[in-house]
């Protein structure tokens, strides 16, 4: 069975940026499970799995456009230091920004004198993906996960 709109798809994956340092693997874990066509995995890819099947190894080389984004300037945030009060701040350190966190993750990128320089890109954000794709299971998805729009079972979402 071919993938198309509607697929489940299940695959065992490896990605790694373009020099080559691996950001994040399947291995050892279930194969990861999504419903082609939904938007749940980056564009790039979805657009690569398309028509294949099960079975099919693939490398895909997805662009930063078509995976978490170029780089967002306004997403970047200069702090004044005083507003983490005794905290020390350090480079690489994650805070939830908004009153609930509903503004997203900011990753530390600097400290300047008084100032924290804050990112709230996704880290993948500018980054061309270099993936390894072996595609295990392809079929239909059942009418209660299109309704719930997620994947039940191995891989997929729990209640």
């Amino acid at each position: 069975m071919q993938i198309k709109k509607n697929s489940v798809v299940s695959f065992h994956y490896t990605l790694n940026d373009p020099d080559g340092k691996k950001l994040d693997s399947s291995a050892g874990r279930e194969a990861f499970a999504y419903i082609h066509g939904g938007g749940m995995i980056v564009p790039g890819l979805e657009a690569e799995l398309e028509g294949k099947k099960a079975g099919d190894s693939l490398q895909v080389v997805v662009p930063a456009d078509k995976g978490y984004g170029e780089i967002d300037p306004k997403l970047i945030h200069k702090v004044p230091q005083d507003r983490f009060g005794e905290q020390k701040v350090e480079t690489g350190m994650q805070f939830q920004a908004g009153e609930n966190g509903d503004m997203g993750v900011f990753t530390v990128i600097g400290v300047e004198d008084d100032l924290v320089i804050l990112n709230g890109n996704h880290p993948l954000a500018g980054v061309t993906l270099h993936f390894n794709v072996d595609i295990t299971d392809v079929r239909d998805a059942s009418e209660e996960e299109l309704e719930h729009g997620h994947v039940h079972g191995p891989g997929g979402h729990h209640h």
